[in-house]
Formats: C-alpha cells, structure tokens, sequence
C-alpha cells in the first residue's frame, strides 16, 4: 500500500470510560469527530465538545478516514464494526484498542481483511484520567505504510505511541498489552488483599506506607489505589467487571502459550467476587472487598473500607 495523507476524521466507535476523553481530545486537536455509543445518551455529552454523535456505528465511519473502537470486549468490537460495514470503504485505517485478547483480536483482524481495512491493532495502557488528558501510551502494530495516517489521532490521545513487531504483525500490540495487564492487574489484587490483611490483624496501613516509604518496594500506583479504599472513593478509572475480563482473556493467552498463570486466574476469581458482591462498576481496587464474607468488608474491627489511622479515625 502507498503511503496515505494524515487523517482530518475519525470515528470513536465506544464513549464509556476511555473513550469518551479520547474523543473530546480528538476533537480538541481540530479533527472531524463523529461517535457512537450503544447508549446513546452516554455519549451525549460529547456534543458541547464538537463530537457528532450518531444514531448508528455506519453512520459514525462513513467518510472516516479512521475509525477508532474502544467498546468491552472482542466480540462487542466485531458485532458494531458488522453493524458498521455499510459506511466502510475500501482502505479506510481501523485503530482497534480495546484489549480483546488473542482469540478476539484474531477475528477483528480477519474481518478487516474482508472488508479491505487497514488494520492497526492499537491498545492503550492508562486509565480515565490519561484518557481525558490526552496522555495514553498507545501500543501500535500495523503497516509502516500507515503511520503518516494515523499520526494526528494518536497524537490527540496519547503522550506517546510505542510501535511494536514487524509490518503485518497483526496481534504484536496486543501481546504486549496483556503483558502489562497481567502486572497492573497483579499489583492491584496484591494491594487489595495487603489492605484487608492489614485491616484483620489490626494493623495501621500509614505504619506500611512508612516502613516502604523510599524504599524499592515502595510503588506509587499501590499508594493511589490504597488511599482509594481508606478514602471510599471508589469511582472508577477501570472498573472491577473489566478488570475481570481482562484477567480471563491474560489466563487464555498464557494457555495458548502453554504458560500456567496462576496469579492471574486467581486474581480473575477476586474480581469476579468482587462484581458478584455489586462492585463491578467501580474500579477494579474494590477486589479489596473480596476478601470478606460481607459487600462491605464489615467482618473487621477497623471501619467499613480500610484499616484505623494515626489521627483515630477509620478509614
């Protein structure tokens, strides 16, 4: 393929959490921005912002340079990406960035060679708030030929983007992304049940953040998502239902590799507790409560959401 000119329209198809930032900072960056939501209402909003929302995912892509998908899950992306194909046209670049794991990012791939896509399999790492400050880390694999193309979305939404295999690796970017899933997906369980341990035997977390304070087991992302739980602000910047999909979509992969992850089938079986026990819709350091018999973590001595506090109160 010849090499194209950058794209001045995008379609965002998926305006929940991360894609309803990506959008308003494409729209920002000056693009033509169309979106479309299964909920429509949620994708509302993005009007005052300059985003043409639509009624349908072919009204959204047609004359699209790019159509960039940020749904659930593999199976979600391929239903509105069918349901998309009226308004595609032959070499239209298609930015997939959910993570849909190996299976399903296999058969989003096989559907952009039927309908003659430019595929770029383009995960993100980051959650809302790098979402809705233009600063992802976008994970790239795609033709070499595409990038003169794609440069201004990518640039609208990320901080940087990380091109990685070779031109016609398909899934390069995806590999990598459950990679880096497994490992935020690990410390995130391993500060969940940190926290409730230290809530059952009593301990102060403040005398856990002072001992690691400096040290090279001290790790900013666990002190954010602690201070989560103690505080009960437990809005989500990734939600605990995704997280567990992710979790079973790392585990399949690592069977398919013949490699037994069992860190990540056993923190995929916290985070479904966790939804069981009605946090799915808040972020995924709510496994925290996975560790109790009760939705709250009331079968402690300490307070509702975390361990007692140096000034006497509860978390």
């Amino acid at each position: 393929m010849t090499e194209q000119l950058p794209a001045t329209s995008v379609a965002v198809l998926g305006t929940g959490i991360m894609g309803s930032g990506m959008a308003r900072n494409l729209a920002r960056s000056g693009l033509d921005v169309r979106a479309w939501n299964r909920t429509r209402a949620k994708a509302e909003p993005l009007a005052a912002d300059g985003v043409r929302v639509t009624d349908t995912p072919a009204e959204a892509v047609d004359g699209a340079d790019v159509v960039l998908t940020i749904l659930y899950d593999g199976p979600t992306t391929l239903e509105a990406m069918r349901q998309a194909a009226p308004g595609l046209r032959p070499g239209t670049v298609w930015a997939q960035a959910t993570t849909a794991g190996l299976g399903g990012i296999e058969s989003l791939a096989a559907f952009a060679r039927e309908q003659d896509l430019v595929f770029v399999d383009s995960p993100v790492l980051g959650t809302k708030q790098p979402a809705e400050s233009g600063q992802l880390l976008v994970l790239a694999a795609g033709p070499n030929e595409v990038r003169t193309a794609i440069w201004p979305v990518f640039d609208a939404i990320g901080s940087r983007t990380v091109w990685v295999g070779e031109s016609g690796e398909e899934t390069a970017a995806t590999r990598l992304k459950l990679v880096l899933n497994s490992w935020v997906l690990t410390i995130t369980n391993g500060t969940a049940e940190a926290l409730a341990l230290a809530k059952g035997l009593g301990v102060d977390w403040q005398y856990f953040l002072d001992v690691l304070e400096g040290g090279p087991l001290d790790n900013g992302y666990m002190r954010a998502k602690s201070a989560q739980v103690l505080s009960g602000k437990l809005e989500p910047s990734f939600a605990t239902k995704t997280a567990e999909k992710d979790a079973r979509l790392i585990v399949e992969a690592g069977e398919r590799a013949g490699v037994r992850l069992d860190l990540a089938a056993a923190g995929a079986e916290r985070f479904r507790r966790a939804v069981e026990q009605g946090h799915g819709d808040e972020d995924m350091v709510a496994s925290y409560f996975a560790s109790f018999d009760d939705a709250n973590g009331k079968n402690g001595k300490n307070g509702k959401n975390g361990t007692k506090g140096k000034n006497g109160t509860d978390g």
